[in-house]
């Protein structure tokens, strides 16, 4: 099966992480979960910057993992995936995973809810959880909800 095509920006505004992020393993970390032809920018941002735009457009004043800017779902899926690698690497440091495969998670995750794909309700929660820990472990990785 291929994977859809991808046209991707990849920008690091915090450079702290960008030899963990080429962009060859981020297009395919994006490519798997994506359903359709995609136009995606990622950007990687300190505290401040995700603090300040968590802010303005959820109205929660802190930094959070990756917030989603979804534009169209189809024929293309159009979106900006922002990244704060500060939280990233706590909470990666936290529970004890590898950097990366928490990159790639946040990757896969933004990248669903780029699609439409939301874990507010229970069962919506479910369904998304259940299609993260799939990609991931087609990507390699450890099921990231399995430790929970």
């Amino acid at each position: 099966m291929s994977l859809p095509e991808l046209s991707l920006s990849l920008q690091f505004a915090d450079p702290r992480h960008k030899a963990l992020l080429p962009r060859h393993k981020v297009a395919r970390w994006i490519r798997s979960a994506l359903e359709l032809p995609g136009e995606i920018t990622v950007r990687i941002v300190d505290a401040e910057e995700g603090r300040q735009l968590n802010r303005e457009f959820r109205s929660k004043d802190y930094a959070t993992n990756v917030l989603t800017f979804d534009y169209s779902h189809e024929p293309v899926v159009t979106a900006d995936l922002v990244i704060c690698a500060e939280v990233v690497e706590r909470e990666a440091k936290e529970a004890g995973l590898d950097l990366a495969a928490h990159y790639a998670h946040m990757l896969v995750h933004g990248t669903l809810h780029a699609q439409g794909y939301d874990h507010e309700e229970d069962d919506e929660a479910a369904c998304m959880e259940a299609r993260e820990s799939e990609l991931m472990q087609a990507l390699g990785f450890a099921d990231p909800y399995a430790a929970r």
